[in-house]
């Protein structure tokens, strides 16, 4: 099984990196494979609602963003990462999760997904909630833990002194652990749950 992780703190060995070892320890443990890519410094333009991805099945834009669907697809588990700007994400990251999920024709049903937040005080709560919509919409079930998954320090390695945030995040990888076998074992018995066409019911017609 394989676990994909998108770090968009543009500082490298930052405190979201600190999260996000606690969660690549307990994946290791557990001999899960994981990947994680930081795309906090990258030029990453956002969605334009184009839908040239309807056509081709992936984003015009030819950047991380169709190397990283490709990866996703192929993964179980999706964590995704990101400091606290204004309440919000870093909109790098979000730029890429727009086009990311808008883009990308695969089915993520059932693949499970973690949010993971960092700040110096607040806007956590804000930020978790911003990025499990993405889940949300997708049909993927969201990994809980001890806590909303949020860890604090401002100055980099300050997360190191959340003992509590960090042992949020090795309950959260521990989880994802078995939301991913435990989904592995009910496809394999039961398949995935059945779906209907898609009725769109759109507010003007």
């Amino acid at each position: 099984m394989k676990v994909l992780i998108i770090n968009g703190s543009p500082r490298n060995e930052g405190n979201t990196a600190i999260a996000l070892k606690e969660m690549e320890a307990i994946f290791s443990q557990e001999e899960i494979d994981f990947e994680n890519i930081q795309i906090g410094n990258m030029d990453i333009r956002g969605c334009m609602a184009c839908d040239g991805c309807f056509k081709t099945g992936k984003c015009v834009f030819d950047d991380i963003v169709n190397e990283v669907a490709a990866k996703f697809e192929e993964a179980d588990g999706l964590v995704v990462a990101s400091p606290v700007y204004y309440a919000s994400a870093n909109a790098t990251l979000i730029a890429l999760l727009h086009r990311l999920f808008r883009s990308s024709r695969f089915d993520k049903t059932m693949k499970v997904g973690a949010s993971v937040v960092c700040a110096r005080r607040g806007g956590c709560s804000s930020t978790f909630d911003e990025l499990n919509k993405f889940f949300a919409i997708s049909g993927m079930p969201i990994a809980p833990s001890q806590y909303w998954n949020s860890i604090h320090g401002k100055d980099k390695g300050e997360a190191e002194q959340d003992d509590e945030g960090k042992q949020t995040m090795r309950t959260l990888a521990r989880n994802m652990v078995f939301l991913m076998k435990s989904i592995e074992l009910g496809k394999k018995n039961f398949g995935l749950p059945e779906k209907e066409k898609h009725l769109w019911t759109h507010y003007i017609r």
